[in-house]
């Protein structure tokens, strides 16, 4: 018969030698204790994996999106967080600013809208595509 050799058992009798079922009970007993620490040491990874992974930098934005609406001064150049760029002419109140967009044309806004200083290079960006699109048109005469 294939299979059947010394140790094992035909028939109605157990299909494993006694000492393989013996040996195989110790051993899932033994490392039980350790497989339940090394799960409770993930769940209790996980808390601190998402407070420094998402929640330590979104505080850290938000103090540096504070402070920057703190320093904003009269005559500084911001844009909003509706995309709007302007120059702030004057404060109305702790919360209020008055923002000038154009020439004569002003609009009250919260400190809260301001999301940050303008640089330089926004505002010359579109000057400079102009520029090279005139300059390509004087090259194809």
């Amino acid at each position: 018969m294939i299979g059947a050799g010394a140790g094992w058992q035909i028939g109605s009798q157990a299909v494993m030698p006694s000492h393989l079922i013996i040996a195989l009970i110790a051993q899932d007993s033994g490392s039980g204790g350790s497989g339940a620490i090394i799960q409770l040491g993930i769940l209790l990874l996980i808390p601190f994996a998402m407070f420094f992974f998402l929640i330590r930098p979104q505080l850290r934005r938000l103090r540096e999106q504070q402070e920057l609406q703190r320093s904003i001064e009269v005559g500084d150049e911001v844009i909003t967080t509706s995309g709007v760029y302007g120059t702030i002419t004057g404060e109305d109140g702790d919360s209020r600013f008055w923002l000038e967009i154009d020439d004569d044309v002003q609009i009250r806004i919260a400190r809260a809208a301001i999301s940050g200083k303008a640089s330089p290079d926004d505002d010359g960006g579109d000057d400079a595509a102009d520029e090279s699109v005139s300059a390509n048109a004087d090259d194809d005469d």
